[in-house]
């Protein structure tokens, strides 16, 4: 296997993708970041400010703005958070078309000048636009996926805590299926600890969580009015890149193609990964209680559907 490089383009550089890139340089994950926006100007203030940034931690990361799309060039991953954030009353399927056209035009270049580069997906509806990542680039599956779990997994794990009251920085939360109120919050996964959520929570304060947790983004467009979320879907992403970059072998949950696993082909799906220098080192199949069986099947299905939406507008053609 080849010595991968540090280099990450960010496609977008927004409050997500912005984000991303100030937290790989306070890291000093990446030797170099580059960052496409269409509004130059913005993204050219937000690396110089985060190249500063960089210095005043002594970290080696430069942040550049990209002259042109050739720049992402030798990119060892390519980070894609371009598209509309959702707005209030706007569901994550409202915005399939749109980012979906975006999408398609992101993978033209990105399979041109980095072929070798893994692409992990933010946009929503995430799941559609990693599968649409996926067609217009020819990649690898392995070499294209999303990030979602470790984000949603988080938003479960902090209202535990709130719930709880203790056991900060103790909590794991386990979260699968789409990106979106579909999403399959696994209890018999969650700890605190060690110790199962199960065993030191009521019922009705878990089925509680769990719906807080399938409408945590949503919330959070109500407040902001004005976007959505990203400190968290920033650091999420980060963690990811870190996964590759030092080829961690990390299990995280992550929207990634299904073959066959699970009983599920062509489409994709949060679910756990090793996650390493090559990208999707390995699906693992966790056991699922019936109920889980069913929810992350009405999970995938929602996925599919937008699928055919797509196929039917002969998106793909």
């Amino acid at each position: 296997m080849k010595k991968r490089g540090k280099k990450v383009s960010i496609i977008g550089a927004g409050n997500v993708g912005s984000t991303v890139a100030y937290s790989l340089a306070m890291q000093g994950t990446a030797h170099e970041i580059v960052l496409i926006d269409n509004k130059d100007d913005i993204a050219r203030g937000k690396a110089l400010d985060m190249s500063q940034a960089a210095a005043v931690v002594r970290s080696h990361t430069v942040v550049k703005v990209a002259k042109d799309e050739s720049d992402i060039a030798g990119s060892d991953i390519v980070v894609v958070t371009a598209g509309s954030a959702r707005k209030p009353g706007m569901s994550r399927d409202d915005l399939l078309m749109i980012n979906a056209t975006v999408m398609k035009s992101v993978m033209e270049y990105v399979k041109k000048y980095a072929p070798d580069s893994i692409i992990i997906v933010v946009t929503n509806p995430l799941d559609v636009m990693t599968y649409v990542a996926l067609k217009e680039s020819g990649f690898e599956p392995s070499k294209v996926l999303g990030m979602a779990g470790i984000l949603d997994g988080a938003r479960m794990a902090s209202f535990i805590y709130q719930k709880l009251g203790y056991g900060a920085g103790q909590i794991r939360a386990t979260v699968m299926g789409g990106h979106g109120d579909t999403m399959v919050p696994l209890e018999s996964y969650s700890t605190v600890a060690g110790v199962p959520l199960t065993d030191i929570m009521s019922k009705e304060d878990i089925a509680e969580i769990i719906e807080k947790t399938k409408h945590g983004g949503a919330e959070i467009v109500k407040y902001l009015q004005t976007g959505s979320a990203y400190y968290a879907p920033a650091k999420a992403t980060a963690l990811m890149c870190e996964a590759i970059l030092k080829d961690a072998k990390q299990i995280y949950p992550c929207s990634a193609y299904l073959d066959g696993q699970y009983g599920y082909t062509n489409v994709y799906s949060g679910v756990p990964i090793v996650l390493g220098a090559n990208g999707v080192e390995e699906i693992l199949e966790v056991t699922l209680s019936n109920k889980e069986a069913e929810m992350f099947a009405n999970s995938v299905h929602s996925v599919e559907n937008m699928i055919k939406t797509l196929e039917q507008n002969n998106f793909f053609n």
